[in-house]
């Protein structure tokens, strides 16, 4: 099992000096990919690219990069510029969001996500092989056929023909497409008691296609808290698991409440929600279980969370990607150091 760091986005309490700081760390501790997020604020292209100049060895890659966002072919100028900067080293995560994103900030109908993805990464990657793109699909047809557009190869020779494509999945049918058409899985609320009904629907995608689960990444993002007490590491990844699991969708669509409550914290779920949604977020984030944020966190001193990674590796985690939760840039290095040790420890890591 490799490591990887999950940075996330910019936020109010971060900066992109801090990113930068502990990307450059996780380079020197030998992880193996520096992932950047983006929702309706920083987007992760940027960061990646400032970050590509100013690291050695580690890989890139974007957690996600919104499909809704950009068209395909602008995906893929991105994908091979970035890949052209840091000498090979981007990989491209990609996801449909969510419909409040899609469709009130990207102004782009949701309907039919996994149809719009499948046509999305094919055309990606026809652009990325430099190949001419032409394509008729239900959703992107190129060139237009009314007008004087023509099929168009990518315009400069990137470093590579084929980049590592990831998708982040949630629902079992995104993850049978995960397992079919991309090389990884962006994976969150990632609990190896509940990841066998997971890598079951990935190796279904897999057998479609032809493939074995042998050397598909999965990859989640797993919160991390270093400390001497269990629980009141936990307090910190409250609010976090609340806004997900509550907030982060609507009442008839939060993918990820549908996931909590297939991994049976179905009455928890609703109430969290219940509570978020009535813009009682304190309550919300008491009402999280302690179980589910253990189960899906790496909480507690390094000895605990040797033993957890023991669990994740055994679970059929092999990128193992930390989402740092402290208070300030020191507090961070601190904590990647630990953690690169606790893998030692474990006896697990690459």
């Amino acid at each position: 099992m490799r490591l990887g760091l999950s940075l996330g986005y910019q936020t109010a309490w971060s900066t992109p000096a801090d990113h930068l700081a502990l990307a450059q760390e996780a380079d020197r501790l030998g992880y193996t990919v520096v992932w950047a997020a983006e929702a309706y604020g920083s987007d992760s292209p940027s960061m990646l690219a400032w970050m590509a100049g100013q690291t050695k060895r580690i890989e890139l890659g974007s957690a996600v990069m919104q499909i809704p966002g950009r068209t395909p072919a602008m995906t893929a100028m991105t994908a091979a510029t970035i890949d052209a900067l840091s000498g090979g080293r981007f990989r491209l995560g990609l996801g449909v969001s969510g419909p409040q994103v899609s469709e009130g900030w990207h102004g782009v109908r949701f309907g039919r996500p996994l149809a719009r993805t499948r046509e999305f990464v094919d055309i990606v990657r026809l652009a990325v092989a430099r190949k001419e793109v032409a394509y008729t699909g239900d959703f992107y047809t190129l060139p237009l056929p009314d007008g004087p557009g023509k099929a168009l190869r990518l315009g400069f020779h990137p470093p590579r023909e084929y980049i590592p494509t990831y998708l982040a999945a949630v629902g079992p049918k995104n993850l049978e497409l995960a397992g079919e058409i991309a090389d990884g899985w962006l994976a969150v609320f990632y609990a190896p008691e509940f990841a066998a009904e997971q890598l079951a629907a990935i190796r279904a995608g897999r057998t479609r296609a032809g493939k074995e689960l042998s050397g598909f990444d999965v990859v989640p993002s797993v919160p991390v808290v270093i400390g001497d007490d269990v629980a009141s590491c936990a307090e910190l990844v409250r609010w976090y698991a609340a806004l997900y699991i509550g907030g982060m969708g609507s009442r008839q669509q939060n993918f990820y409440n549908q996931l909590a409550t297939r991994m049976g914290y179905g009455d928890a779920a609703r109430e969290v929600q219940d509570l978020y949604l009535a813009r009682r977020h304190r309550d919300a984030a008491a009402a999280v279980p302690l179980e589910l944020i253990d189960r899906t966190s790496l909480l507690g001193p390094k000895e605990r969370i040797a033993e957890r990674m023991r669990e994740f590796a055994a679970a059929g985690v092999t990128t193992l990607s930390v989402t740092l939760f402290v208070a300030d840039r020191d507090s961070g290095v601190h904590t990647l150091r630990t953690v690169a040790e606790a893998l030692d420890l474990a006896g697990v890591g690459e």
